[in-house]
């Protein structure tokens, strides 16, 4: 018997980096979906590109089977790549410098462990339907959250 697989499709930007910044995560299993986003008015890229994922995995009730689609690099390379040579030197980069959002990447570490997770990495803007879906989401909290001091998260639709 299969084993059906949640499709989690996130996304991440910021205006200005560092600057306002926002995460959305379209998860979808058969005909379910969910739909998460979140805003913060100072923030990085990387941080959104993270906390999609992050959120996204938070969302799932029980142990999934996931397919967790991004078009950043730097969320699938240390996930895929990068993770096991920053445990190995204590949460340090190569360089020997702190890793970066090293808290997001614990967290996403231990949120993984949970999943049979494959993660694939899509071109930003070359017209991946799924991708560009959450893209216009976190381009409209973007717009709808401009100069709002505070973070906020939400639920909702494409």
């Amino acid at each position: 018997m299969n084993e059906a697989v949640v499709r989690l499709i996130t996304d991440g930007a910021c205006r200005g980096n560092p600057g306002p910044g926002a995460w959305g995560a379209w998860l979808r299993l058969g005909a379910r979906e969910r739909v998460l986003w979140g805003y913060a008015p100072q923030t990085t890229n990387n941080r959104m590109e993270l906390g999609a994922a992050l959120h996204g995995l938070l969302a799932l009730k029980r142990p999934s089977a996931v397919l967790l689609r991004s078009d950043s690099q730097y969320l699938i390379k240390g996930m895929t790549e990068w993770l096991p040579g920053w445990q190995r030197r204590g949460w340090r980069a190569a360089g020997g410098s702190t890793v970066k959002n090293v808290d997001l990447w614990q967290r996403l570490q231990h949120l993984a462990a949970l999943h049979r997770i494959e993660w694939e990495w899509v071109r930003g803007h070359a017209g991946d339907a799924e991708n560009e879906a959450v893209d216009a989401l976190i381009n409209r909290v973007l717009d709808h959250h401009a100069g709002v001091p505070q973070e906020v998260e939400g639920e909702g639709w494409l």
